[in-house]
């Protein structure tokens, strides 16, 4: 299977017709059937449906659905390794990918890179937003140089760094809703409320261990992969939406209010890495970075009253 053939694939797949894909990659639409043909031969399975005569719109079959998925991820890589290994020997420059959640720690992450960015201009930096599930493939796969997770790390196959200050669970609600009244949230408290979860919970999840609830006996109205999403639905009144501090704004003219959880329940986070990795100079010196501000961070807060804050 060549790189080149996958390209062609992925033409087709994006434009949804044989003739537009060779007309935006400058050949000629005999020689892309042609190409495409002998894929679908070498692979033994069809993966495009061509439409009826008169139509030149072409959909994927299962197998073409899975085959666009992975030769994505393929060029992707390949793209990143070629991008590595062509910068001169000095150079500090290149694509950094860091796959995390919504938490607030992504400042942290935001700042290392501030600190390198006069002195090395040329690195840029593309957050993959995901669950763990999300994180842990694209690492496995090669796609990430770093990723965000929450607790336990495993370190036969990972490195990591914790990070210094924990992600506060807690209820985004309207202003106008009861509960809005109360300085944080019981347990008891949400045993019969309308709530609006992560869509990445199950039942090992530390937040139905706080609430003494399985998830069946929990009235779950909605669940949500972004938090921005979720606020959403909590403005509107459809429930309440149990998440992270500090990712939704409640300051100002805000209709919403978050209120933190009682006993307090927080997830420490650690950036990890795959052990072994063989480093960019860019990668290289962004953990660097990372790991001073973090030590650095931990001695603020340590010397600092009150409780752990970015």
């Amino acid at each position: 299977m060549e790189l080149r053939v996958l390209q062609y694939f992925l033409a087709v797949a994006r434009e949804q017709s044989i003739s537009a894909a060779a007309e935006s990659l400058h050949l000629s639409q005999p020689t892309l059937s042609t190409q495409l043909k002998a894929l679908e031969g070498e692979l033994g399975k069809q993966l495009l449906i061509r439409g009826s005569r008169g139509s030149r719109k072409v959909t994927l079959t299962e197998e073409g659905m899975i085959l666009r998925k992975r030769a994505e991820e393929i060029l992707t890589l390949v793209k990143k390794t070629e991008d590595e290994i062509s910068l001169p020997d000095e150079a500090v420059a290149g694509e950094l990918y860091i796959g995390a959640g919504e938490t607030q720690l992504i400042r942290l992450l935001a700042r290392a890179g501030k600190q390198l960015q006069e002195r090395y201009p040329d690195i840029h930096y593309h957050i993959r937003s995901g669950n763990a599930v999300y994180v842990m493939e694209q690492m496995e796969k090669g796609l990430l140089d770093f990723g965000v997770v929450y607790g336990p790390v495993d370190s036969a196959r990972y490195e990591s760094l914790k990070l210094p200050v924990p992600d506060v669970w807690g209820v985004l609600m309207r202003r106008d809703s009861p509960l809005a009244q109360r300085k944080a949230i019981a347990p008891e408290d949400l045993w019969d409320k309308p709530l609006i979860l992560s869509s990445q919970e199950n039942d090992s999840w530390p937040l139905f261990r706080w609430m003494q609830r399985s998830p069946d006996k929990l009235n779950v109205v909605a669940t949500y992969n972004l938090i921005f999403n979720g606020s959403l639905l909590v403005d509107e009144g459809l429930g309440y939406a149990v998440c992270f501090d500090q990712l939704v704004s409640t300051g100002g003219d805000s209709t919403l209010c978050f209120r933190p959880l009682t006993p307090r329940l927080e997830a420490d986070a650690s950036v990890i890495w795959k052990k072994y990795a063989v480093f960019s100079r860019a990668a290289e010196q962004f953990l660097s970075a990372l790991q001073s501000l973090a030590l650095e961070t931990r001695a603020r807060l340590d010397r600092a009253p009150g409780g752990p804050s970015l």
